[in-house]
């Protein structure tokens, strides 16, 4: 086949990539002149993909990956089209659709008769029947479901090992029409591989579930119930803290049986999924008041872990802070809605000077993001850990000369190398010292 991804993003880089893998012409699109020069000359534009480097040098070398800015001319010469462009939220978290509406529009003005296709962009319910399909009509007098094909197909990998979750993972479509829900599983069965997976009541594979609805719901519905899980083991780990329980050990022993699954709590759930995805939920549901106050109390989870670090150190006002991490989790670049900008917000609030420490960041780009950087070796008071870099599970006292108190926002610090040092940890009323473990009222 021949084929365009557009928007060569963290995930539609290695889609190209894995497809142009598999013997087929593929040209990568993306409006960034940057991008497309850095994936010509076979070199990934952001780091912390596995195996993208070697795979991506392979298919540039071959001609198989073919990057360039023209959407339209590229998706003149491809049977199939997959849209891998953001869709972001604005301040008052309803979708903002400028940048995939000027996707779509570049799109229909090369889009021809009997094309597939295929948003994985993470929609609200009902936009690719809705928004996407009007605006395909209208920018190409093409009929949607009668001159070509078009469906949804929801991306579902993590970043980082995106080329072993296509192939763990049964690849979710569902097309405007029945003909439009077949054609996108005879494309994508032929592009992907799947690894057997005796776990599933069907085989692994790629799943019609009947309508481009239908897969827009179960995008928004398995991210949304993460963000819910995930509010209630914090306000689970708030209540622990409080009676002086160990929530590690209670989500160890409820979840030894198949009807819980409690994640971990944290200080904070950031990045382009959880925190934004339940909101296009709402978008569509905005009864569904379990949702929002779940969103709710994660987004207020940076700013109350703080109050437990002003509990236990009678204050921050005056006070030196290295807040460990930028990202919005460990080993990934990227700090869409990371929860370090409401924690360095609280603790400037709280009069306390924040410091950024982030191993994938230089102190120039720190700043950048409005940050003041933090060098290890300089003298603090406390220190925040928001990402779970593998660094940080390494560091001791000594890396932060003075620091008294830390509070283990991800729960990876070994408390063996915290000797003398208060080190808070959510859900744990406890604290690491040098003469063993001793508790402290947080």
């Amino acid at each position: 086949m021949n084929i365009t991804i557009i928007g060569l993003g963290k995930i539609g880089l290695p889609l190209a990539v894995q497809f142009a893998g598999r013997g087929h012409a593929v040209h990568g699109v993306d409006i960034a002149p940057a991008v497309v020069d850095a994936v010509a000359a076979g070199r990934p534009p952001f780091p912390g993909e596995d195996q993208l480097a070697d795979r991506l040098s392979r298919v540039v070398s071959s001609g198989a990956l073919q990057p360039s800015t023209d959407t339209a001319g590229a998706v003149a010469a491809s049977e199939f089209v997959v849209v891998v462009v953001p869709l972001y939220v604005d301040d008052q978290g309803a979708p903002d659709f400028t940048a995939l509406d000027a996707a779509t529009g570049e799109l229909a003005r090369g889009l021809r008769p009997g094309t597939l296709v295929s948003y994985e962009t993470t929609l609200p319910v009902g936009c690719t029947r809705r928004r996407i399909a009007p605006r395909l009509r209208s920018g190409s007098g093409l009929e949607p479901g009668v001159d070509f094909s078009l469906a949804f197909s929801p991306e579902r990998v993590y970043s980082g090992r995106v080329f072993r979750d296509l192939a763990r993972y049964p690849k979710l479509v569902g097309g405007i029409d029945e003909p439009s829900g077949r054609h996108a599983v005879e494309c994508y069965s032929e592009l992907l591989s799947f690894d057997e997976r005796p776990d599933l009541d069907r085989p692994n594979g790629v799943w019609d579930l009947g309508s481009a609805e239908a897969a827009e719901f179960a995008k928004l519905a398995e991210t949304t119930y993460r963000d819910v899980n995930i509010g209630l083991v914090n306000q689970f780990a708030l209540h622990a803290q409080r009676i002086g329980v160990d929530l590690a050990r209670v989500i160890e022993a409820c979840n030894s049986q198949p009807f819980s699954h409690l994640h971990r709590p944290g200080i904070a759930v950031g990045g382009h999924c959880i925190p934004v995805y339940p909101q296009f939920y709402l978008y569509g549901d905005p009864h569904a008041t379990v949702v929002r106050a779940a969103r709710d109390a994660n987004s207020a989870m940076p700013a109350r872990a703080l109050e437990l670090l002003a509990q236990a150190g009678n204050g921050l006002a005056g006070r030196r802070v290295a807040v460990l991490g930028a990202a919005y989790r460990g080993g990934v670049r990227e700090t869409t809605f990371s929860g370090a900008f409401d924690a360095v917000a609280s603790l400037r609030a709280h009069g306390a000077e924040a410091l950024v420490h982030d191993p994938l960041y230089t102190p120039d780009e720190l700043a950048e993001l409005g940050f003041a950087s933090y060098r290890p070796g300089d003298t603090v008071d406390f220190a925040v850990v928001q990402a779970d870099h593998d660094e940080y599970r390494t560091w001791s006292a000594a890396d932060l000369p003075g620091v008294r108190i830390v509070l283990d926002g991800r729960g990876v610090l070994d408390p063996s190398r915290w000797p003398g040092v208060d080190l808070l940890v959510l859900g744990r009323a406890n604290s690491a010292r040098s003469a063993g473990h001793a508790e402290v009222g947080v």
